[in-house]
């Protein structure tokens, strides 16, 4: 898994693998789950990260 961090956007990814996605699920507003064709989690992103990690 690695993480990035924007602190221009404020925005977190967490990524656990090489594979592209296919997809995007908004699980709620600013929480996103990047996944492929057969529905595996492959990536999260957060917006507006400082807010809600802290």
């Amino acid at each position: 898994m690695k993480a990035y961090y924007d602190d221009e956007v404020d925005a977190l990814y967490l990524k656990f693998g090489d594979e592209t996605p296919d997809g995007v699920i908004e699980m709620s507003e600013g929480f996103n789950l990047d996944t492929t064709s057969d529905n595996k989690v492959i990536g999260i992103e957060i917006l507006e990260a400082s807010k809600k990690l802290i």
